[in-house]
Parts: C-alpha cells; structure tokens; sequence
C-alpha cells in the first residue's frame, strides 16, 4: 500500500516534489563538484616530460612534517615548501657507486636574464653535466651527443638551445650578455644544442622558455646554489630493471632524500604540484564540508516543508485506518522516488562546475597546468547519498507527528499550525545556541589564528541553533519586526502580513534558515577578505615611503642593482627587496608567512619603509636575528628577546632571536630578516624590488631617469604606487576563491530561499481564497504577500548578520590585528539582493493564484 500511495503521489500531484526536487537537485551539483575537487586534490599527478627518458629521480622532500599528538595516535601535518629545497651534489657520488648505476646526473635549473635591449628571450640557466637527460639514448654518453655545433661550455662560456639562438641569429663564437640571480658576465657561445634537447620545462622553473648551459661551477655560481642541485638524474645500465635501480638508490640515499619513479618524476619537475593539491583539498574539502552543511539544511527544510503541506492529505490516511508504519514508510518511499532522479540529474553539471573551477585555478597559476580532472564514484555517490539521507532524515521527522496523531485527532491536527518544537529538537538548538556564546566569548579572547580557527565553530554552531529552532526563531522575528506593520503606513495588508507571519511560523522558518545562512557565510567570505585587502592597501600606502621603486618585467632584479642604485647621484638610500615564505608551527598546525629579506644597512630602512615598529628595533635585524609582525608574533607567543623557530623557504630549519615587532606586516610582510640569510634559502635570488630615497632637496624625476638608464635587464622605475600594485596582485588569487565560494554558495542558498517562498505561497490557495471571499482586492492580497517576503527576507538578514558579525569580528582581529571593513557597495548588495530575491520568488507564485476566481480557488482545485 505505501508504495503505491508513493507512486501515486509523485505521478498525479508532482507539484508537490518539484521543490523538493529542486533542493536536492542544487545541492548534488555544489557537493558533486567539491568532492571532485577533493578527490582531484588527493590523486593529482603529471607526467614527466624532462626525465620521461630517466626512469629514477632523487629530489629533496619539498615539504616540512611535523607530528602532532591526538589521542594516543601520533599525527603528522605535512606543509608544502615556498620555495625548493635542493640536494648536496655530494649525493651523486654515492649513487654513482651502486652496481645497476650508469650515470647520476645533477640538474639545476635558474632563471637568466639577458641583457637590456637584447634579442634574446629570458633563458633558464642549467649546468651541462645534466644536459644529456632529455636525449634518448644518449645519458651516460659522452657530452658531444647533445650538441649539434661546436664544443661543451668552459669557464666564461655558454650553450645555447637550437632554438633560440636561430631566433637571435646567434652562432659558436657570438658573445652575449646574460645575468643570473648571483652573477652576470659576457659568455661566448661555444656550441648549439640538438634540437630536441632544448627543455625548459625542468627541475625549479616550469617556465618553457629557452635553455642555456653553463659549465657546472659556473651554473651553481650563477644560481647562487654551489654544490646544490635541485634533482638528481639516475639512469640504469643494461639490463637493471626501474625497480631494481630505484632499490639501490634507496639504499644509497636513505632518509635523507625522495626517490621517484613512474608519474611522480612529474612532481619533480613541478614543484608547485605540491602547493595546488593543497589548494584542491582546501577548497574542496574545507568549502565542501560547508556546503554539504548547507545542502543538509536546505534539503531537510525543505522536505520538511513539503511533507508539512500534505498534513491534511497524511491525516486522512489515518482518519481512513493508515497505521503510522505505512504513512513512515509513503515518506520514505517517496524520497526513494525523488532523491535519487535528482542526484542522477546533477552529476553532470556538478562535473561541469568543478571542471569549470579547476581551469579557473590553472589560468591563475594556483594549480600547475596539466592536472586534469579526477572522476571517481565516491565524489558522486557520496553527493546523492548524502541528498538521499538528508531526504529520508527530514520526511521521517515531518511525518512523526502525523503518524503518532489518533485517527479521531489527526484532522483536526492538521487544520491548526504548530509552534512549538519537540523536546529533544528543542534541548539540542539551545545547546548549540549555548555554544555560540561560549565560543564567541572564547574567540574574543584569543588572538591570531586560534581566534580565526575558533571563530569557524561559532558560526556553525549558530547555524544548527537556528535551523534546529527555526519556528521559535521565526516566531519571535515576527512579533518584532511585525510591529511596524501594525501600523498605519502599511495598513491592512501589512497588518495581514504580521499576524500571518506569527501565526505561521513553521512556514516562515523553512525560508529564513536558508537565507540566514546565505548571509552568515557569504559576510564572512566577502567581508574577510575585504578586511584583509583594506588593511594590506593601507599598511602598503602608510608603510612604503621610498620616492622611486624598482620593478622587473622578467624573473627579477640582479642582486647588486641596489648597489648601483645607492651610487646614482641624487640617491640617499636603496634597499633591495628579496620576497620569500616560510613556514611555523601553531596549535599543532603549520602556518605561512611572507617574508622579506633586505640588503644594506637596516639603519637605512626607515627611509624606503615605515613598518611601525612597536617593540625592539629594526637596526639589529641581520645574522641570526629576524624582525616579526606583532600579529605573527602574538600568533606563536613570542617576544622580543625569544627564539623564533621557523622553517626558511627550502625547508631549513632556524631559530633566530626576535629583535623587534612591527606592524604593517600583514601589507609589507610578515617576517623580516637580512638579504645574506635569506638568500641561499630561495629557489631565485633576483630581488623583487629595490626601494630608492631620493636625497633631501633632490629632483625626483631626475634620479628616476638616472635610475632608468642603468641599464639593469627588464628594469621598471615608478613611484611608491608600483609596490602597491605588487602587493594587490598577491592577493588576487585568495580574493577570487573567496569569491566564488561566496557564488557558488550564495546562489545555491538564493535557488534554496526562493524554491521555498514559492512553495509557501503556492500552498496558500485556501487561504487567498478566503481573504478574496471576504472582499480583500488583489492588490491588497499582493501588498500581503510583498510584505511577509520583506519581514522573512529581514529577518534573515538580521540573524545571519549577527552570526556572521560574531564570527567575523575575531576572524579579523586574528588574522589582520583590525575590526572587520564592509564596504558599502558590497553590503548595500548582499542586502538589496536578498530582499529582491524574496520579493520576485512571491510575486510570480501570487500572481498565479490570484487569476482564479475566488469561488474555484476556494474548492481546492489544481
């Protein structure tokens, strides 16, 4: 019998799925596509392209791991590097001994920068030992079969790939001008290399661009890596098996390096894999989690709804002889019905937005390119199941009251509204209402990042306390902001629009939760990221006081440009500016950071930067000591005077002594310390800027034209603006995600809102007939209606506003040291949108009741 009703049900009345349908339908496409994006982030792999002909590769580990105790069970936290760690030459010696071994190759890879006018693109430099690796057939080989002219590179020499030089008419015996990030010099062309060799995908660039082969002194000198290679090449002798080699080189290197075969020499060749699977699992998993939250909310209020509308109809199975098994088993069978189908209907598009995502992240170089989408079932079968049970979850809860009603009482029960909530509903949102003040007293009174971590708890535990309270919530958010609508300036159909409000609460919290979590989560994305975007722009514009700023167009500036900037007549001050990341543990967490390391005298900071100093002083920063932002520095409970452990760039571990905090960290850079020991810790040593103090009394635009004809390659000189414009550019890539988070969920909350509003009017057929019967005009019933969305659609804004408030205020202070900036625009259209969006999704539905007769829409018909 209850399959039947089931079926019957869905067949003759599917208006009455079409909302549920919708629900589950929107949240199978956001839950498909961030699972795919997990999953993607787990398996992500690339093939190699230069060591495809070398079948074993040895690389330094490009992460720190940490163990972090939980429970009795060690865990440990692994943090891709910011920048590349290297391998002691001294290495290839050892694996070069082993009996299957023909060849250990050390590759190194740098940027090049020809000089100023030249025809020569920007090059990546590499030592010659190496550059038989991308020759089949020939590593191991003597050095002449990679060349197709002249002789391997000595001292003061240089091959260059076929390819570039027929593009700069350059021939054995040509001389050229090119600079690396340690070095630069006039190189004579000693030979060109067979076309096939020419590779500039490899080890530490990924760039594509150019080759040019030094000798190998030379190509560490000019790196700035002497004695360091970032991989190490192994090739096999005849008749040793992958694996086999891959076993002896285990045992030559032991822990002390990462032996790769197969599609990891792809993660050799680019690093930054490592960085985009943790882009992929972050926003796949931490935004996935939220969005499964939301959809479980939705499609539980939802069908809440939809089951609620069929009271009457439930109430006469009863009053027939249905027992409560049979009405339990229609509303699960039904879900069985609808849940599915829509999860079935959403995959595809699911696959398209996560597809859609992952190219976006690739054109922004978030993720390298060549990661492609991984597919798998459990992305997909894990979003319709989880549509599924929060269908059966929601229908078994909306029709317990139903089925335990007495058939002489279930009629009856169904003509009135209910309030109030059950006892373990109830008991359970003021627990988590309980939690909210709790974590936010607690957030408030931490600092960094644990306030930012905790806060996260503050605005789901408020969501579950509202989704789970929603009809005493909705309740009370009519009988107050109804008040105005008691008046005269809304007259009769606002005062309708009160009581209606009031008295049908139920129905009103089905479309509130969803608008209040609209609102919690897109404030939060949005306005976090407007805060940290505000306070960065301000810490640049008040922190950067130099006349004349540096700037490349290419990998960056040689390491002696503020040298030759200080002795330009005009100049009283130039310091360069070497940008890198380092790592730190926190709450058994590990965190980034910017850092900066600065060339010359620190005394001479205060002309080209004001980083607010507010403990210490920055004239000690240099060997061995390091200067924090007071955010950073609160973060991992430090002082002037302590020890900061920190992991440099390429994995080293340091511990300098704190001699100052400042800050304008957040905008300039978090972690301040001398260029010299920064500098073999970076995968590039070019520097990204050089900041210039004019000479009191001195013509600006006169030393920038001296600055502009030093002829430094790929030299911008502008004013302080240009480090603005670097900096801004640094936080595009985390104000974009933040962004379509805030779409995807945004919309899929909007579809959510206004698929409820319009099943919540559409019910109201007996009701708008009654009101029409007693005279009410259209336009007073459309008045009504306008006036319930815009009391629903407040209410919403205002207790998601407050969530997202609570929550935003300690996220802000923790991560930037400031209260939370709004802008207004962006405000004023989160507001205007919402109220928009719940007056267009009860207009249409309003206007589709009212063209009956209020006779025919009385009988119930339709």
């Amino acid at each position: 019998m209850s399959n039947g009703l089931a079926r019957a049900s869905v067949r003759f009345r599917p208006s009455a799925f079409v909302g549920s349908f919708v629900a589950l339908l929107f949240a199978v496409v956001v839950m498909t596509a961030c699972g795919t994006l997990l999953q993607t982030g787990l398996t992500a792999h690339l093939a190699p392209v230069r060591y495809a002909h070398t079948p074993v590769v040895v690389a330094a580990d490009q992460s720190v791991r940490i163990e972090v105790q939980h429970g009795k069970e060690p865990e440990q936290v692994a943090e891709a590097l910011p920048d590349r760690a290297r391998l002691d030459t001294a290495l290839a010696t050892r694996i070069a001994a082993e009996p299957g071994v023909a060849a250990a190759l050390p590759d190194l890879a740098f940027p090049v920068e020809p000089a100023q006018g030249s025809n020569l693109p920007p090059l990546t430099g590499r030592d010659f030992s190496a550059a038989a690796i991308t020759v089949p057939g020939a590593p191991g080989g003597p050095a002449g079969d990679v060349l197709a002219q002249g002789s391997a590179p000595q001292a003061g020499q240089v091959v260059l790939d076929a390819a570039t030089a027929r593009a700069a008419h350059l021939a054995p015996g040509d001389t050229v001008e090119l600079t690396g990030p340690a070095g630069a010099g006039a190189f004579r062309v000693s030979g060109i290399a067979q076309q096939q060799a020419a590779d500039g995908t490899a080890a530490g660039t990924g760039s594509g661009t150019g080759t040019a082969w030094f000798a190998d002194a030379e190509a560490g000198r000019l790196s700035g890596h002497p004695g360091q290679a970032d991989a190490i090449a192994v090739l096999p002798r005849a008749g040793v098996s992958t694996e086999a080699l891959a076993a002896q080189v285990r045992q030559a290197v032991g822990s002390s390096a990462e032996v790769s075969t197969g599609d990891a020499r792809g993660a050799v060749e680019q690093p930054q894999l490592a960085g985009g699977k943790e882009a992929l699992t972050g926003l796949g998993g931490s935004f996935g989690g939220i969005a499964a939250m939301t959809a479980v909310f939705v499609v539980m209020g939802t069908l809440s709804l939809a089951v609620g509308q069929r009271a009457r109809e439930f109430a006469m199975l009863r009053a027939i002889g249905a027992t409560p098994r049979q009405i339990r088993r229609t509303i699960a069978t039904e879900a069985m019905l609808v849940a599915p189908l829509a999860g079935a209907l959403g995959v595809l598009p699911g696959l398209g937005l996560a597809h859609w995502w992952l190219g976006q992240l690739v054109q922004r170089g978030a993720v390298p390119a060549g990661v492609s989408l991984d597919v798998g079932w459990l992305p997909i079968v894990g979003s319709i199941a989880v549509g599924l049970l929060s269908a059966l979850g929601a229908g078994y809860a909306a029709a317990r009251r139903p089925a335990k009603a007495r058939p002489s009482q279930a009629l009856g029960d169904a003509a009135t509204a209910r309030v109030r909530t059950g006892p373990v509903r109830t008991v359970l949102g003021v627990l988590a209402l309980a939690g909210t003040v709790v974590l936010g007293v607690l957030s408030s009174t931490m600092s960094g990042t644990s306030a930012a971590n905790t806060a996260l708890g503050v605005v789901m535990a408020g969501m579950t306390g509202v989704a789970l309270l929603g009809p005493l919530v909705a309740r009370a958010s009519a009988s107050v902001l109804g008040l105005p609508l008691r008046g005269r300036a809304a007259g009769a159909p606002g005062a309708l629009a009160a009581a209606n409000s009031r008295a049908n609460a139920r129905r009103l919290a089905s479309a509130l939760v969803p608008i209040v979590m609209v609102t919690a989560f897109c404030s939060i994305l949005l306005f976090l990221q407007s805060t940290i975007t505000h306070v960065s722009s301000q810490q640049v514009r008040t922190g950067v006081v130099a006349d004349q700023v540096i700037g490349s167009t290419g990998a960056g500036l040689p390491a002696d440009t503020a040298a030759r900037a200080a002795s330009t007549p005009g100049v009283a001050a130039a310091v360069g500016v070497l940008r890198s990341g380092a790592l730190y543990e926190s709450a058994g967490a590990l965190g980034s950071a910017t850092v900066l390391g600065v060339s010359g005298d620190p005394a001479q900071l205060p002309h080209v930067l004001d980083l607010d100093v507010r403990t210490g002083s920055l004239d000690r920063v240099g060997s061995g000591t390091v200067a924090l932002d007071a955010t950073l520095a609160d973060t991992l409970g430090l002082k002037v005077g302590d020890r900061a452990p920190l992991w440099l760039g390429d994995g080293t571990k340091v511990d300098p002594l704190v001699v100052a905090t400042y800050g304008n960290g957040l905008g300039l850079g978090q972690v301040l310390m001398g260029r010299a020991e920064l500098v073999g810790h970076v995968s590039s040593g070019f520097d990204s800027q050089v900041l210039v103090a004019d000479a009191p009394g001195g013509d600006s635009a006169a030393v920038g034209h001296a600055l502009a004809g030093l002829g430094i390659p790929g030299a911008t000189v502008t004013d302080r603006a240009g480090y603005a414009g670097q900096a801004d550019k640094d936080l595009a890539l985390s104000s974009w995600a933040n962004t379509v988070m805030a779409a995807v969920l945004g919309g899929f909350a909007a579809v959510a809102t206004a698929n409820t509003l319009v099943m919540t009017v559409l019910d109201r057929r007996r009701e708008v007939a009654m009101l029409r019967l007693a005279g009410t005009t259209r336009r007073q019933v459309r008045r009504m209606i306008r006036w319930e969305a815009l009391l629903v659609s407040s209410a919403g804004l205002l207790i998601g506003g407050v969530l997202a408030a609570i929550g935003l205020i300690p996220i802000a202070q923790g991560v930037t040291g400031s209260a939370p900036y709004v802008p207004p625009a962006t405000a004023a259209a989160l507001v205007g949108g919402t109220l928009a969006l719940g007056l267009a999704a009860t207009a249409l539905p309003a206007r589709s009741l009212l063209r009956s007769r209020p006779v025919e829409a009385g009988s119930g018909r339709g």
